[in-house]
């Protein structure tokens, strides 16, 4: 598969790749943020579909990461989930490290040391490349709630099958 040329997301670039065994590694270049956040989401969630679901994320450039931005990781790595595949990140800064591990999303979004070892699936010590956290924990545990939900009406927004259920009258 072909993708276009690095696009600009405001603030930031975003330039995608496919790796010979299909792979799909974007770089992201400059600040993940609420400016940069709608065209990123956009952009991440444009290059899965079924088959194509397996994202490596290269972070050595992201100089900063709001929670808009972090939001844009989640729900990337939800719709891969749903899609059969898995979203991993690379290559971390230790700025960008240390907001995934203060909101805890450390523990569920896998990181590795480098693009190469992202798509090989192998770190060091089996240990994530973030400091004080666990080895990565499997897609389908991901995100207990979220990893169950389902695209919405409009096939973009991501829905929890309970949350549809009709809940039962109390008596």
């Amino acid at each position: 598969m072909t993708h276009p040329p690095a696009e600009d997301a405001g603030p930031m670039t975003v330039t995608a790749l496919t790796a010979s065994d299909g792979t799909v590694i974007v770089i992201l270049a400059g600040d993940l943020d609420i400016a940069s956040a709608p065209a990123a989401r956009e952009r991440l969630l444009s290059l899965l579909r079924p088959g194509a679901c397996r994202l490596v994320i290269d972070m050595s450039a992201v100089r900063y990461a709001d929670a808009s931005g972090l939001a844009v990781l989640v729900s990337t790595k939800r719709r891969a989930i749903l899609l059969g595949g898995e979203l991993r990140l690379a290559a971390l800064r230790p700025e960008v490290a240390k907001v995934l591990t203060a909101t805890g999303l450390s523990r569920h979004l896998a990181a590795y040391p480098a693009v190469r070892a992202a798509v090989a699936d192998r770190k060091p010590g089996g240990r994530t490349a973030l400091p004080g956290t666990s080895p990565p924990v499997r897609a389908a545990q991901a995100l207990p709630a979220q990893a169950q939900a389902e695209p919405g009406a409009d096939g973009s927004e991501l829905h929890s099958p309970a949350a549809a259920r009709p809940r039962s009258a109390m008596g």
